[in-house]
C-alpha cells in the first residue's frame, strides 16, 4: 500500500521532502530554525499527501506536547476568570493548548503533588497564587519544565505579579492625604490561594501609616469574609464600637469593599461623608458602585505569564529567575472624600 493510499505519517512527508522527520516537525510547528527553501519543500509534500500534523506525533519527535498547564485553587473568582480569559486565546494563537488543573481542597492537592500529571501532559506549568510548602515547591522544581508563578513572588523562579505593597501604600496614602488619621484595614478570609497578596497589602498599609507618624493599632485591622454576611456585619460593628472609630477603611478586595459600603449605608452611616472606603482590584463592581480602588489587570497578568512561559519553552538560555512586576494605579471615585470637619464643640469640648 502506497503512502497516498493509507493515512500518511510524518516519516512519509520527510521521505517525499528529502528531510528528516524532526525537520518536518519543526517546519509544521512554525519554528524559525528551518530555511525558507526547506519549509517550502516540506509544506508542498504535506499538501500532496494530505498530511495533517498531529500533536502526539510531533511530541514523539520533539519531546513537546504543545500544551501549557495551569494550576489554580479555584475557578470561582473574578481574578482567575479574567486571567484565563486572556491566557487561553493568547496560547491558541501561538499554536498551544491550555490545560487547567483545579485543586480546591487538600485531598485533590495531595493527589496532584503525588502524581504530578503535568509532567506527562505539558511543556510548562503556570502556578496561580498558591502558598506552597517547601516540599511542594521542590516537587515542581523537579518537573523538568518551566514553572512560572503568577500573582506571587517566588524567589529564584520566574514570577509575574503586581506590587501589592505599593498598591496598598497608594490606597492608604490617598486616605491620609484626605485628612484621615484613623484608617482601618479589612483583610479577607476564604480568598483561596492569595495570602501572598494579603500579606503584602497589609505591609503597604502599615508602611503608609508609619511614614505619616501614626502608630499602628491592631484594633483597626479586622478580618472579614465576603461570603459570611453575619460575620461581616459583626466586623463592621467592631470598628464602629471602638472608643475612636475609624473615619476611613481600606478593604483588601473590591468585593469586600462593596459589601462594607452596603453594610455601612444600611446602618445609616453615610459613605463617604462619615466613612471613606477604598478597595483593591478595579473589579467590575467597583465602577458600578463608584468605588475608589487600586486597579490591577489580571488579564494582563495572564497574558504576560503566557508570553513568559512560551519564551522559556522555546529558549533554553532564557532567564529562569525573571520577575515581571506589573503596574497598579489609584482610581479615585465617589467613596472617598476629605475628612469632614467636626462640629466645634466636638473638636474642642472646652469651647461649649
Amino acid at each position: 500500500m502506497s503512502p497516498a493510499q493509507r493515512h500518511p505519517t510524518m516519516a512519509d512527508v520527510a521521505e517525499r521532502a528529502g528531510v528528516s522527520p524532526s525537520t518536518v516537525s519543526r517546519t509544521l510547528r512554525g519554528l524559525p530554525t528551518v530555511s525558507p527553501e526547506v519549509r517550502t519543500r516540506v509544506e508542498q509534500a504535506a499538501r500532496e499527501l494530505n498530511f495533517a500534523v498531529s500533536r502526539q506525533a510531533a511530541s514523539l519527535v520533539t519531546g513537546r506536547t504543545g500544551v501549557v498547564a495551569v494550576l489554580v485553587p479555584t475557578l470561582n473568582s473574578w481574578f482567575m476568570g479574567s486571567a484565563l480569559s486572556s491566557l487561553g486565546p493568547m496560547l491558541r494563537a501561538a499554536g498551544r493548548e491550555l490545560n487547567v488543573y483545579v485543586i480546591p481542597d487538600m485531598a485533590e492537592r495531595t493527589a496532584f503533588f503525588e502524581q504530578l500529571p503535568a509532567r506527562r501532559n505539558a511543556d510548562a506549568l503556570l502556578v496561580f497564587g498558591f502558598d506552597l510548602t517547601e516540599e511542594e515547591t521542590a516537587r515542581l522544581d523537579d518537573l523538568g519544565m518551566p514553572v512560572i508563578y503568577v500573582s506571587q513572588h517566588a524567589e529564584g523562579r520566574p514570577s509575574v505579579y503586581v506590587d501589592d505593597a505599593a498598591g496598598a501604600l497608594m490606597a492608604t496614602r490617598h486616605l491620609l492625604n484626605l485628612g484621615h488619621r484613623r484608617i482601618a484595614f479589612a483583610p479577607t478570609v476564604g480568598a483561596s490561594g492569595f495570602s501572598f497578596s494579603s500579606r503584602e497589602r497589609l505591609l503597604g498599609y502599615q508602611q503608609a501609616l508609619t511614614e505619616a507618624g501614626i502608630p499602628l493599632d491592631d484594633e483597626l485591622v479586622v478580618t472579614m469574609a465576603i461570603d459570611d454576611k453575619r460575620g461581616l456585619v459583626a466586623g463592621v460593628g467592631r470598628l464602629l464600637s471602638l472608643r475612636e472609630p475609624p473615619t476611613a477603611l481600606f478593604a483588601e478586595q473590591d468585593e469586600l469593599a462593596v459589601a462594607v459600603v452596603h453594610t455601612l449605608r444600611r446602618a445609616r452611616i453615610e459613605v463617604p461623608e462619615r466613612m471613606s472606603v477604598i478597595g483593591f482590584d478595579d473589579h467590575q463592581v467597583a465602577e458600578w458602585f463608584d468605588l475608589s480602588t487600586v486597579a490591577q489587570s489580571p488579564s494582563d497578568m495572564g497574558r504576560v505569564a503566557g508570553e513568559l512561559a512560551l519564551r522559556l519553552i522555546d529558549d533554553s538560555e532564557a532567564d529562569h529567575s525573571r520577575h515581571v512586576v506589573l503596574p497598579v494605579e489609584l482610581i479615585p471615585r465617589a467613596t472617598t472624600a476629605p475628612l469632614a470637619a467636626l462640629p466645634r464643640e466636638l473638636a474642642d469640648p472646652e469651647a461649649s
